[in-house]
């Protein structure tokens, strides 16, 4: 895969001097850091088990990560009350924890997710992301 780099923010992207806001990235940990403990637990349940798919491009910003493979299929976004976890799938989805979807054009389907306990990730979330990432 390969990626541009913007020489004005140093973050990654699939396309060269694709539109972007021009924030400085930071670490997943610098994310993470002022939320309580189990937002991080619960990106590290949604994230591992990506590794064996192939290259994943975690492009950390202020106001959460925005996972990558070839293009942006998940964003994971710290809240006060939850981690918001967006998914981009090819079709419409249904979940206890899905809290709104929209048709974003193109045959693409943003869900949403309210995680407060890493027990909320089950295998159909993994699934999901599975799925995201290789469309």
């Amino acid at each position: 895969m390969t990626r541009w780099v913007c020489p004005r923010c140093d973050r990654e992207f699939g396309l060269e001097r694709q539109s972007h806001v021009c924030v400085p990235g930071v670490t997943v940990d610098q994310v993470f850091a002022p939320w309580p403990e189990a937002y991080r637990e619960i990106y590290d349940r949604l994230v591992e088990p990506l590794g064996p798919l192939g290259p994943l491009h975690e492009d950390a910003v202020g106001v959460g990560v925005f996972l990558k493979a070839e293009r942006k299929f998940a964003e994971i976004r710290p809240k006060a009350r939850s981690l918001q976890v967006e998914i981009t799938l090819a079709r419409p989805i249904a979940h206890p924890l899905l809290a709104r979807s929209y048709a974003m054009g193109s045959g693409r389907y943003a869900h949403f997710f309210k995680f407060t306990r890493p027990e909320d990730v089950d295998g159909q979330i993994l699934d999901w992301m599975a799925e995201a990432y290789d469309a």
